[in-house]
């Protein structure tokens, strides 16, 4: 059995984490009119509510925690919904991001996710749905961030809308899959015949 105390830290700290850099990436997601960074925006405050979702449920019982990863799974769809809605945006009224702002919050946004996942990769396999879904969400983010910088590295060179809006999507097919696993672990979590 793994100490709570180290995972209560961790989780408040991914909290804290993924709410301040929400703050700073909506920021210049709105200045730039950027699809993958209102997604990714989003994707940090629901890793936030997430986090201490599960700092609140990690006494419950199995089936209690269970429910809660599919509730979390739910949550991972967010970002996807708002990304559609951001694309939709961007087709009738398409502004090309800034490049240089795009490629440097999302170079911020890895620093941010890498951190939490390193900080998250200890107590992935522990506590079952809600730990993995922590941890997941950190890992995907992560590599959505190197998808965001090469998207405003792409539109320094060929300014467009469209490398910004195929890593927003590509968000949120991640994001979609993430929620397939934690679904996944719940039903595992739920029902642990082998």
């Amino acid at each position: 059995m793994i100490d709570a105390s180290p995972l209560h830290r961790a989780l408040a700290f991914v909290a804290i984490a993924n709410l301040a850099y929400f703050g700073i990436e909506i920021s210049v997601a709105l200045a730039i009119h950027s699809a993958s960074l209102i997604a990714d925006s989003v994707d940090f405050l629901e890793d936030a509510s997430v986090n201490l979702l599960i700092l609140t449920a990690l006494n419950w019982t199995e089936p209690t925690r269970a429910r809660v990863g599919f509730g979390l799974a739910g949550l991972l769809l967010a970002p996807a919904l708002a990304t559609l809605w951001t694309i939709g945006n961007q087709f009738m009224h398409p502004v090309v991001p800034h490049a240089f702002s795009l490629s440097i919050t999302g170079l911020g946004a890895l620093a941010v996710n890498l951190t939490c996942a390193f900080v998250l990769a200890r107590f992935r396999h522990h506590r079952g749905s809600l730990t993995k879904a922590a941890f997941l969400s950190a890992r995907n983010d992560a590599v959505a961030n190197v998808a965001i910088i090469a998207a405003g590295l792409i539109t320094l060179v060929w300014p467009s809308i469209w490398p910004d809006l195929v890593v927003g999507i590509g968000i949120a097919i991640m994001n979609a899959g993430a929620a397939k696993e934690v679904i996944e672990a719940a039903h595992r979590e739920r029902d642990p015949r082998p």
